[in-house]
């Protein structure tokens, strides 16, 4: 009998749990101040809970940092920490990191990141901002519409629960990628769903 490569495993793991599907991604946002501060900000945290509500009102407080340079801009005069009502300076920083970033590379808008991401070379740049790993830089495409996964400690654990360990972060990506194909949903929207599952979301 031929053994069950990670792939499979996982598939099936997620077919008994979560069953056929389909499975929806997240939209992500369109306010790009939203985009920055999610990916700055959500790790390490109750995102339902705690983080969405101070993007909601993120995006209410600053509509005009919408654009990348928009949130330049209300960042050199404004408090991002007491608008999030999230006081944490190595978070902030992340976020005026990745802004400062994005400026120099003529990122603007939500269009401008979903393919500014398709190049490698670019990625790279990302990964440059301290507090941005490769997960963070796969989060940021979900977060402007692109469908990837990224693997964080829900997805380590629901991998692990089917028997799937011992791999780097690349690796265990790509087994989530080829289970996404071998159950034909979106890479993207069975990342979220089995993020909803770990985390108690659902």
């Amino acid at each position: 009998m031929t053994a069950l490569s990670p792939a499979q495993r996982l598939a099936g793991h997620v077919q008994h749990l979560l069953g056929d599907g389909p499975f929806l991604r997240p939209g992500g946002w369109t306010h790009m101040g939203a985009v920055i501060c999610d990916a700055s900000f959500h790790a390490r945290c109750k995102y339902e809970a705690t983080l969405r509500p101070r993007l909601l009102r993120l995006q209410t407080a600053w509509p005009d940092a919408a654009t990348v340079r928009g949130f330049e801009a209300r960042l050199a005069t404004g408090d991002l920490a007491a608008v999030l009502n999230f006081h944490s300076s190595r978070k902030v920083a992340t976020a005026r990191a990745i802004t400062d970033l994005l400026v120099a590379k003529g990122v603007d808008t939500r269009d401008d990141l979903q393919a500014w991401l398709d190049r490698q070379v670019n990625r790279a740049a990302l990964r440059t901002v301290k507090g941005v790993g490769p997960k963070s830089v796969d989060y940021i495409g979900n977060l402007v519409g692109r469908s990837q996964v990224a693997v964080d400690a829900h997805l380590c654990a629901f991998a692990a629960d089917a028997g799937v360990t011992g791999l780097r972060y690349e690796q265990l990506r790509a087994v989530y990628e080829e289970a996404a194909a071998i159950l034909g949903h979106e890479q993207g929207g069975l990342e979220h769903a089995v993020w909803r599952y770990k985390s108690g979301a659902m």
